[in-house]
């Protein structure tokens, strides 16, 4: 059994690779920049990436790419054999077979794809925030939203492994477009692309006056980025939007609680680095949207240990356990 495998985690606008001791000890690291290249077959150009990625790591430490475990976390409908089935924010991998694309490539038999956020249940699980823990959700706030959902210590896949795409629970009757070809799915307003979605219409709207004067007047200019720096120095108009993220957040959250009975949720993800300024708010806005909050056991809403980390973390699980 090997000593070491690779991670890698593909989102919707990077790709994290890791190579991971049996331990959980990272011993290198690589990103990229994902690929929505048109014109290939589906899968082709992420494939490309993630063989590079996984040449350049093994090349670092003098390992052999055709024999190390692989385990790839990809956004989307995972179907059981390993297929991408449906990628709202991956939509050129849609129906892709990644796993054997980059085995055939790579000349490796133990190329194994899973779920992302799967993936990170999964490493929260043996090693993080939910370790200890029978019963959580975790929840990834990237460019979109993904779920995986453990009970009674063990991952739900559902019937076609389809379980835990929650981004696309609909919190707004009619709401916003989403990718997925919805309205009103819950990652439109919670996620990075959410937040990018209501700092765009804020701006436009008014509300963030001096975000937009410091963009020399053009409320188009005005970035995301530019919320979470103003919300973490304090400017009113930047918390306000990142409170009202929080209220989003903790919409689909009190979904999860009444249909799951869930007492325990674990963020990640991207837009996890900036959880101090979404999580009180969260916290504080799930007492008043979760059937009878007081008659439950304590909801408890925490950080990943391993942030962005965690799906690549959990690839080398998958990894493992498939080899």
């Amino acid at each position: 059994m090997s000593d070491v495998a690779i991670g890698i985690d593909v989102g919707g606008t990077k790709a994290l690779a890791l190579l991971v001791a049996r331990d959980g000890r990272v011993v290198g690291e690589m990103k990229s920049q994902t690929p929505h290249d048109e014109g290939f077959g589906a899968g082709e150009a992420t494939a490309k990436v993630l063989v590079e990625q996984v040449n350049e790591l093994c090349e670092r430490q003098g390992l052999d790419a055709a024999r190390i475990p692989i385990g790839v976390g990809l956004p989307g409908m995972m179907r059981r054999d390993g297929h991408l089935a449906f990628a709202p924010n991956l939509p050129t991998a849609s129906g892709a077979d990644l796993g054997s694309q980059v085995g055939s490539a790579l000349g490796n038999s133990s190329v194994f794809c899973e779920n992302d956020a799967n993936c990170a249940a999964l490493a929260e699980h043996e090693w993080g925030a939910g370790r200890g823990i029978r019963d959580f959700v975790m929840v990834t706030l990237g460019t979109g939203i993904g779920g995986g959902v453990v009970a009674d210590g063990q991952l739900i896949r559902g019937r076609s492994g389809f379980a835990g795409e929650i981004g696309h629970m609909v919190v707004e009757a009619r709401g916003a477009a989403c990718l997925c070809g919805g309205r009103g799915c819950w990652e439109r307003y919670a996620s990075g692309g959410g937040v990018h979605r209501l700092t765009r219409e804020a701006a436009l709207e008014g509300r963030l006056p001096i975000l937009v004067e410091r963009r020399e007047g053009d409320p188009r200019g005005v970035r995301a980025e530019d919320v979470t720096s103003a919300a973490a120095e304090g400017l009113q108009e930047a918390v306000a939007i990142m409170r009202e993220v929080g209220w989003w957040l903790a919409l689909g959250l009190a979904n999860l609680a009444a249909i799951l009975d869930c007492g325990h949720f674990v963020i990640g993800g991207g837009l996890s680095s900036a959880s101090e300024l979404v999580l009180p708010a969260a916290r504080e806005y799930l007492s008043e949207l979760v059937e009878g909050y007081e008659s439950r056991p304590t909801i408890t809403v925490t950080t990943s240990l391993f942030g962005e980390r965690s799906g690549a973390m959990g690839a080398t699980l998958v990894a493992v356990e498939g080899a």
